[in-house]
């Protein structure tokens, strides 16, 4: 995607947070006529190894199949992101549209081993679980062997990416301090979110 040099994010720790934080993302590849694509949750995990993105879908959803025919695919994580208005600088001005985005190509393979799977399953779960007692270990082994074989786990291994952070840093600090604040007296999560984001690149005064 296109990133002006204002707004490229490059530190990797904050790219990993944003996209675990930002999971339920769209995977693209190509059928061999047209692209396709589809909302998915995909979990990054680092290891001695590299990084890769594990996630999963219904066997019924043709996506997977495409993977053999495309050496490179793309999931598009998208973060919090909202309208600005001209009337909240100090002259006048156009409107924008403030937003996080992260780009993760990379190749990707069909895990066949159940155990491989079935781990990535487990990780997810207890993941999100947190201090419920839910997990996969705890259920009965047919049922979850039954669950799997409808659905098809996949890992991408990541070759590059791209993230794009467009939060006003061509601001001075009045205006981007005013935007800020016009963001908090909304209602909405987007908006509170893009505020946050902003607020990390500079503290308020």
């Amino acid at each position: 995607m296109y990133i002006s040099k204002l707004y490229r994010e490059e530190d990797r720790g904050k790219i990993l947070e944003f996209i675990r934080q930002n999971e339920f993302a769209v995977l693209v590849t190509y059928d061999g006529e047209k692209p396709v694509a589809s909302h998915l949750l995909m979990e990054a995990v680092e290891n001695g190894d590299g990084l890769f993105v594990n996630g999963h879908m219904s066997k019924a959803n043709p996506l997977w199949k495409t993977f053999e025919k495309n050496p490179e695919v793309l999931a598009i994580f998208q973060g919090p992101h909202t309208y600005i208005s001209p009337t909240w600088y100090n002259h006048v001005n156009v409107p924008t549209w403030n937003y996080q985005a992260v780009h993760i190509y990379g190749k990707p393979r069909i895990v066949t081993d159940h155990e491989e799977y079935k781990s990535m399953l487990s990780r997810l779960v207890a993941r999100h679980e947190g201090e419920t007692s839910y997990r996969v270990e705890t259920l009965d082994p047919d049922y979850v062997v039954d669950h799997m074989r409808g659905t098809v786990g996949f890992q991408i291994e990541v070759t590059r990416i791209e993230a794009n952070y467009k939060l006003s840093q061509n601001r001075d600090d009045d205006d981007y301090h005013n935007i800020v604040a016009r963001l908090d007296e909304r209602k909405d999560e987007m908006s509170h979110g893009v505020a946050e984001a902003m607020k990390e690149i500079r503290p308020s005064r």
